[in-house]
């Protein structure tokens, strides 16, 4: 241990100017093997399996964790870094912005040169947790996620030859590298890692409704209360595919979704073979910071809460085309919500809302580049930093 000790030290002298965390970012403990483990309260608490959309004290599914100190903050770099883009103009955090809830606020994500994309870009709290990622649910792991849009010609428009060589002749990042992975070659598995390590950070557990769930009820106002219980019940059914704690039950669902004007149906998961009946299906996305995240749906097609809440409310299939079949999800049915209980369901979903552990935005990055334009009206200083020197 004390010779890791003395080649970790001698590793941060070589990066002139960078260094890498040798700490866990908050809510997670550095453990035997210079690994980050999650702690949360919820921890404390029983599994949902087979108790239905369960109580509000029930335990979370198993995560992704156990990346370095380093990893991470390795990762945070490389996650605003326009180097990682074809022309060095776009980020991940250009699609995937801290202060929009890891969202970009826009209805179709853009790509490095502009070409407009199909879909809205889902926000990234919580992402550790997930089975399937991308709307569609193309991806398993996180890795693969983080690769997929980096090398896309829609969106960051690169090639593994020139993301590799680009790092590799940075004067920051062969060393930096050198701290995360003990390696002096730059490989793309290591770039893929890096980045599900950071996203593995980013957790969002803290909200007055986890207040309340851990038993501070005062932390909900008497509206949001209601809209919880109508959010839970049997006429919304809401809680069945947003199940608590993470909001989501990680399912494909099909929903009838209208696309926005002008734009061609989007058969979602159904372009996978074998997953044909899940043509027009989409993953259910979590509602955690669900208020930060406007517009919603995969193409982002209602611009408030309330809108996305009454879709539901107007019965089911009203918005399929005519010359779609689709095998709607049972869930989905005709509650025929009042306006004030969509109020009420609306009240709720702001509570959710938790960027305490939002991670900080590097005031310089490793290659030299300016972060990207987006990025340069945040929201206010962040209340929690990753402990990362720069």
């Amino acid at each position: 241990m004390m010779l890791y000790g003395l080649l970790l030290a001698a590793s941060l002298s070589t990066a002139d100017g960078f260094s890498l965390s040798q700490s866990c970012p908050p809510s997670f403990e550095l453990v035997a093997g210079n690994q980050c483990k999650l702690v949360s309260r919820y921890d404390m608490y029983d599994s949902l399996q087979n108790k239905g959309v369960g109580g509000t004290q029930t335990a979370l599914p198993e995560r992704r964790d156990g990346f370095s100190p380093q990893q991470i903050d390795l990762g945070r770099y490389l996650f605003f870094d326009p180097l990682l883009s074809g022309n060095h103009q776009q980020a991940c955090a250009s699609c995937h912005q801290p202060a929009r809830g890891f969202a970009d606020g826009k209805a179709l994500s853009s790509g490095a040169n502009g070409q407009l994309g199909n879909r809205s870009a889902p926000s990234l709290w919580n992402v550790g947790f997930l089975k399937k990622l991308f709307w569609d649910g193309r991806s398993d792991t996180l890795e693969q996620q983080a690769l997929i849009p980096m090398l896309a010609e829609h969106e960051m428009a690169n090639t593994p030859a020139k993301l590799l060589a680009d790092l590799q002749a940075n004067n920051h990042y062969p060393a930096l590298f050198r701290q995360a992975f003990n390696t002096d070659r730059i490989e793309l598995p290591q770039v893929a890692t890096a980045l599900a390590a950071f996203q593995s950070s980013l957790v969002s557990l803290n909200s007055r409704y986890d207040h309340y769930a851990h038993g501070y009820h005062q932390a909900l106002t008497e509206q949001e209360i209601k809209g919880m219980n109508v959010f839970r019940s049997f006429v919304a059914r809401c809680a069945e595919c947003h199940t608590p704690p993470l909001f989501t039950n990680q399912q494909i669902a099909v929903i009838g979704t209208p696309e926005p004007d002008g734009m061609p149906f989007d058969a979602g998961a159904g372009v996978k073979p074998g997953w044909e009946k899940l043509r027009g299906g989409f993953k259910v996305p979590t509602l955690r910071n669900i208020a930060l995240t406007a517009p919603y749906m995969h193409s982002g097609r209602f611009a408030t809460l309330g809108e996305a809440t009454e879709f539901y409310s107007k019965g089911r299939g009203h918005a399929v085309p005519a010359n779609e079949d689709l095998l709607l999800h049972w869930h989905i049915w005709e509650p025929k919500l009042t306006a004030e209980e969509v109020e009420q369901i609306t009240a709720f979903l702001g509570s959710l809302t938790d960027q305490s552990l939002t991670p900080q935005t590097p005031k310089r990055l490793p290659s030299g580049l300016a972060l990207p334009s987006e990025l340069h009206t945040e929201l206010p200083p962040n209340t929690a930093t990753s402990g990362a020197t720069e």
